[in-house]
């Protein structure tokens, strides 16, 4: 992420319908499927407000990210346990320490995403899980693609693939953002006939609109939990280790939480 796509977000996370949408998704998944209590490891934190939305979870939350601005915008939100950390590098934390690792449309970003998960089941407790998500269809790989840096969009075939090459077992996996899916297929054959973006911005909306967003995307995030959604622009996924007995995850029941607040997060 480049500083201008990072002053974007920091601006857009707390209202902007996508980050809300993403992050509320998250949150669900940690408080259905990851241990109770222990340290949450997102990387890539963007400004970090994810992170404090993990910490209202109860959890202790560690962050990493290459850009200085982004370790510097989450300790200006009080957040300590945030450092500069190439993914590809061994993570300075012990094995099996890590409740969770979040990694939320960081794997495209990366050449090679095995070692990155290597790295993230090597510090996972033996019940711990990895939350993420990926930009999916690769036939949408455009311009927009290509300026965010992205290596690759993800068939649910593919990411499978990369966690089982890293140890780890592909235990749910579901599209989401199926709503803006036919807009995107959309833009994407407009710009293959007339490319004109020289910018990956998140276009702006009315209030109003950002409101109906945010409501279709309560609505899909309560099917997709349940039944499961057989499209979307994005896929979330959440990977455990492949020796973890064998109980599927989607019938884990929701774990009761500590007793804190959890606002509303905002999220693209």
């Amino acid at each position: 992420m480049d500083q201008r796509h990072l002053q974007e977000m920091a601006h857009l996370e707390d209202t902007y319908w996508w980050h809300v949408a993403k992050r509320d998704l998250v949150v669900e998944l940690l408080k259905k499927h990851a241990p109770t209590a222990g340290i949450v490891v997102e990387g890539g934190i963007g400004s970090g407000r994810n992170l404090l939305e993990f910490q209202r979870l109860g959890f202790d939350v560690h962050g990493y990210d290459l850009l200085d601005a982004s370790i510097e915008m989450a300790k200006q939100r009080g957040l300590e346990h945030v450092r500069r950390q190439d993914l590809h590098d061994a993570w300075p934390l012990e094995d099996g320490s890590v409740s969770a690792v979040v990694m939320l449309d960081v794997l495209e970003h990366m050449a090679e995403p095995v070692p990155v998960l290597e790295h993230a089941a090597r510090v996972l407790k033996p019940d711990g899980v990895v939350i993420l998500t990926v930009p999916a269809y690769p036939m949408l790989f455009g311009k927009w693609d290509e300026i965010l840096g992205h290596h690759r969009r993800y068939t649910k075939r593919t990411l499978r693939r990369h966690a089982e090459q890293a140890g780890l077992d592909l235990a749910w996996c579901q599209h989401w953002n199926s709503f803006t899916l036919p807009a995107a297929m959309g833009m994407r054959l407009k710009e293959r006939i007339r490319p004109q973006r020289d910018a990956a911005e998140f276009p702006r909306v009315p209030k109003w609109v950002n409101s109906l967003l945010l409501r279709c995307a309560g609505l899909e995030r309560s099917l997709l939990l349940r039944i499961g959604m057989p499209c979307g622009l994005s896929i979330a996924g959440v990977l455990q280790h492949a020796d973890r007995e064998r109980q599927p995850i989607s019938s884990v029941a929701s774990k009761s939480r500590p007793n804190t607040a959890v606002g509303r997060a905002a999220g693209v």
